[in-house]
């Protein structure tokens, strides 16, 4: 546990030894060399939502800074936390990962990962050397092109990007919207139609195309969010774009089960983490304020009404916890988490955003403060409701999977 945790709070559940060894590291990182530069990152125009951590560390700091940090992950093994022991990585389970990444977004300042999509792990032949092998390594950048103006919430049955078959290869084109990182990647896993009839039913297909592909353009300046001062969510539109077979991810017509297995580790079950950290950043900032902070005579921390909402934030936090690290050790083993996945998601985008809107509120006005890392925190997690699957859409899957048993 970061900061100053309640008695409750570090009386909680107990990783297995070396689990725990690996969140000791990344809590010492995270105390020692990423919290003392949050004021220069806070204060930086340069860092935006949607950015991969390496670029973002090496936009937000000096040359000399970015090495640091990136030396601190290489070295300590953390850069290949999520990456299979097969790929050279840590092997580590979903388990260790989520509570690791959890220390690790203590802060808002990123330690820089290999950032691998987990689909990219079907490359194959030359595949690995041209595409996995350097986005392991931090040496490429990739995004993630699924949504479509028309197509969020329903890319199966309303996506209209189209491949056509043509000689060796495929043709795209369509248009795809919010695709992070569009303007800085170097290549694109794509979804697009290769069979109107079955669609998301062995008629979607992926593609790794590069960003430099003739046909490819991304539209710039981004589209502007509340996420940032910086457009990084872009419109990408492909005009007769040529993708040679052997840029195909996986099979042909299975791309939208790749699509799907993606989103529900990376921005779903992985969510949990994400959110866990910023919301006990947040309690630990909030009992810290209260116990310093008088008002008429007394202590913030001795008014029913802030000790009411410490109280609540702690409940969130303390249930989220309990339900990602159950969730994590069923994907370890082997279960089909997909439903389980969207509950997590479900539940850390609504509840982090509620417990960072209770620290915010026992903050006063220091919580509208751009010099504390809440609001951003905020922002952050109140795009969770959207991003990745709006709640709604949690809730439908979550009540299919309730009504099919």
């Amino acid at each position: 546990m970061h900061g100053s945790d309640s008695a409750l709070a570090s009386a909680s559940y107990r990783l297995p030894p070396e689990i725990e060894e690996f969140c000791e590291v990344a809590r010492r990182i995270v105390h020692d060399e990423l919290m003392p530069l949050e004021q220069e990152w806070l204060a930086s125009p340069k860092h935006a939502y949607g950015m991969r951590e390496l670029p973002a560390i090496r936009a937000a700091f000096s040359p000399e800074v970015a090495k640091r940090i990136e030396k601190v992950s290489r070295d300590t093994g953390l850069w290949y936390l999520m990456v299979p022991e097969a790929h050279g990585g840590m092997g580590l389970p979903m388990l260790a990962q989520v509570a690791i990444l959890e220390q690790l977004y203590y802060t808002p300042v990123m330690l820089p990962l290999a950032n691998v999509a987990n689909i990219l792990y079907e490359c194959k032949g030359d595949q690995v050397e041209r595409f996995l092998k350097p986005v392991i390594e931090g040496e490429k950048v990739t995004a993630f092109a699924q949504t479509e103006p028309n197509a969020g919430s329903d890319p199966g049955g309303m996506m209209q990007t189209r491949a056509v078959r043509k000689g060796d290869g495929w043709v795209l084109n369509g248009t795809k919207m919010w695709i992070s990182n569009a303007n800085e990647c170097d290549f694109l896993m794509v979804q697009a139609v290769t069979d109107p009839e079955k669609r998301q039913r062995g008629g979607i297909t992926m593609f790794l195309v590069d960003r430099k592909n003739p046909g490819l353009r991304v539209e710039v300046p981004g589209i502007r969010t509340w996420l940032s001062t910086e457009a990084k969510q872009h419109v990408v539109h492909f005009d007769d774009v040529f993708v040679p077979d052997e840029d195909v991810l996986g099979e042909v017509g299975k791309g939208f089960t790749l699509g799907q297995r993606w989103l529900t580790i990376h921005d779903r079950l992985l969510r949990g983490p994400y959110a866990l950290g910023k919301m006990q950043r947040s309690l630990d900032m909030s009992v810290d304020w209260a116990k310093q902070r008088v008002t008429f005579g007394k202590p913030l921390s001795e008014r029913q009404a802030i000790q009411w909402k410490l109280v609540d934030m702690h409940i969130d936090i303390q249930a989220l916890r309990s339900m990602t690290y159950e969730m994590a050790a069923r994907a370890d083993n082997g279960e089909d988490v997909r439903a389980e996945a969207a509950l997590v998601k479900l539940c850390s985008s609504e509840w982090g955003a509620r417990c960072v809107d209770h620290a915010i509120q026992v903050h006063g006005a220091m919580g509208e403060s751009l010099d504390l890392p809440l609001t951003l925190f905020y922002r952050l997690l109140r795009h969770t409701q959207i991003g990745g699957g709006a709640s709604e859409i949690q809730r439908i899957l979550i009540a299919r999977k309730l009504l099919k048993g």
